[in-house]
This record gives structure tokens, C-alpha cells and sequence, in this order.
């Protein structure tokens, strides 16, 4: 596989649930998209920086999925669904699939900012495509065989100053 380089083009795909109950969770904080995407970039071209969020109907996500906006993601949000028992259900693992399949034949590198390790099949596909797959996301809770199915793991938790607020 091919390391990082300038002419590379990249799609980075950051599942917001995730990312924001790890940063939660762990430190009480939440993540700095605009450091994510900036260093899932680096000095690449972006080709597509989508986040997948959740609406679930709190006051304050509508200037989450804004912010997301204005730092140049494009947003894909689904709302929560509730069922007869009350468990809530929702998540992008398909959609988030689809389209990083969809985007392999135009990009270099798909950058996942997930820590579920759902994706290591999909990240397992993408490789065998020729497409490098890069992982960002916090180490001590993201599943190994996600780790171990990628070109490069960044671990969020390594660098709280610069991914979390």
C-alpha cells in the first residue's frame, strides 16, 4: 500500500455518534471536527467529508449539524427511531458503507472516523480495491479488528489538545 503523499485524493466519512459518545464517555469533551478533518486531509486533496449524524431532537444538534457545515462537512442525518418497547435505534453503518464503496472508484483514501469495528470488513474490501483506508478514532474504544484492518490508525485519545474541545 501507498503512504501518505500530496497527489493522493481523499474521502473522509466520521460517524458523529461514535465518535461523540467515545469523546463523552472517556473525557467529559467533545470532538474538534475542524481538527479532524484537517488532519485526516493533511495536505491531500479532499475529494468528500461527509458526517453522518443522528437527530434525535435535542436543542442544541441543529447548530451541531450547522458548525459541521460551516467547517465543510456535508451533512447526512437521519432521525432516531423509536420502538413499541422504547428502545431507540439508529445508526449510519449502512449508508456510511455504501458510500464509501461508491466513493473508492474516485478517491485514493477513505478516511474512517469511526471506532466500530463493523467496519473492518468494509475497510477489508476497500484495501483489497487499492484503496488506502485510514482509521481515526479514540483507541480505547475502538474494536481491534478494526485497528487491525486498516493502513493507519490515529488514536484521537493520543492527542486530546488537538481533537477535543
Amino acid at each position: 500500500m501507498t503512504d501518505i503523499h500530496p497527489g493522493q485524493r481523499v474521502a473522509v466519512l466520521a460517524d458523529a455518534q461514535n465518535l461523540y459518545h467515545s469523546a463523552q464517555s472517556l473525557y467529559s469533551r467533545n470532538v474538534d471536527y475542524s481538527s479532524l478533518l484537517e488532519k485526516a486531509v493533511q495536505d491531500r486533496t479532499l475529494v468528500r467529508a461527509i458526517s453522518y449524524v443522528i437527530r434525535a431532537d435535542s436543542p442544541e444538534e441543529e447548530t451541531f449539524f450547522e458548525a459541521l457545515q460551516d467547517i465543510g462537512f456535508e451533512t447526512k442525518i437521519k432521525d432516531i427511531k423509536t420502538f413499541g418497547d422504547g428502545s431507540k435505534k439508529a445508526d449510519w453503518d449502512v449508508g456510511m458503507s455504501l458510500d464509501a464503496v461508491t466513493l473508492a472508484d474516485h478517491v485514493d483514501v477513505v478516511v474512517l472516523c469511526t471506532g466500530d469495528g463493523d467496519f473492518a470488513r468494509l475497510c477489508s474490501h476497500l484495501r483489497h480495491e487499492g484503496v488506502r483506508v485510514e482509521v481515526m478514532a479514540f483507541e480505547s474504544s475502538t474494536a481491534e479488528e478494526l485497528v487491525e484492518a486498516t493502513d493507519t490508525f490515529l488514536d484521537l485519545g493520543g492527542r486530546e489538545d488537538t481533537f477535543l474541545l
